[in-house]
């Protein structure tokens, strides 16, 4: 299977050679596959290509590394995303106060508090607000504003104030990017707000990512690595890249994980 993934990859990135892009569903017909096929292969094999408002482009290709697709992103690495959240999980308590950001990496996060007896979640995410909403053990703070429909979520200028006044036990925070000399970055200007908010509040911060980010430096830097009490993460990110961090790292263990050295 992963050889012919990689010969499938290698065919689409020869009809990328002299640039431009190429049509998902095109792609999908050249390799004589389905969508989702090409959808896997580009998740789970080491690639230069990457998906761009549905069309297959270089990483090279400009605006490459600075689009931000929710759907997208939901699909990637799903997964390892659910392993590291079952980890992240492990450190929940009963009467928590748990702020939750909008990354796509912390979704499944939240079908581990239908567990409990008794939470508290503070959003700004519409996404997470919605699959919260429907649990009758949680109660939920979302945070308004402005609605940014790329990412699902809101800001204002009043958020970080509001985040200070809650008492929050414990913050998860995704990142799409995480850099040893760069620190801690997202795709939008929006989200630094009540991220730094919550990190500065929170009695504990749990930075919670997989390590196809890092090695990568997003627009709007938000945190160190050394804000963070834990960092979530999968157990083929090297251990070099972490040398500087004070804090304890777990690692999650499964299957077709992606590896720091493809990061870059």
């Amino acid at each position: 299977m992963n050889g012919r993934s990689a010969q499938r990859l290698t065919v689409l990135q020869e009809a990328l050679a002299s640039g431009g892009t190429l049509h998902l569903r095109d792609a999908a017909i050249l390799c004589g596959v389905s969508e989702m096929t090409i959808r896997r292969d580009l998740t789970t094999q080491p690639s230069a290509m990457v998906l761009l408002g549905g069309r297959l482009v270089m990483t090279s290709y400009p605006g490459a590394t600075q689009v931000y697709d929710l759907t997208e992103q939901q699909a990637n690495y799903y997964p390892v995303k659910h392993a590291l959240c079952q980890q992240a999980a492990g450190f929940i308590e009963e009467g928590d106060t748990l702020f939750i950001d909008c990354g796509s990496t912390l979704m499944p996060l939240l079908g581990q508090l239908k567990s409990f007896n008794q939470l508290t979640v503070v959003t700004y995410a519409l996404n997470v607000a919605t699959v919260v909403s429907a649990l009758p053990n949680v109660r939920l703070v979302l945070l308004g504003g402005l609605f940014y429909a790329a990412s699902q979520s809101f800001g204002s200028d009043e958020m970080r104030a509001t985040i200070e006044r809650i008492g929050i036990n414990k913050a998860f925070i995704s990142a799409a990017g995480v850099d040893c000399g760069r620190g801690v970055s997202c795709f939008h200007f929006h989200e630094v707000a009540p991220k730094q908010a919550a990190i500065a509040s929170a009695l504990q911060c749990f930075l919670v990512v997989d390590a196809s980010k890092f090695g990568i430096i997003r627009p709007a830097y938000f945190a160190s690595l050394n804000d963070f009490d834990i960092i979530v993460t999968n157990d083929k990110c090297t251990s070099e890249l972490l040398t500087d961090f004070r804090g304890r790292t777990i690692f999650s263990h499964s299957p077709a994980l992606p590896t720091c050295e493809h990061a870059h």
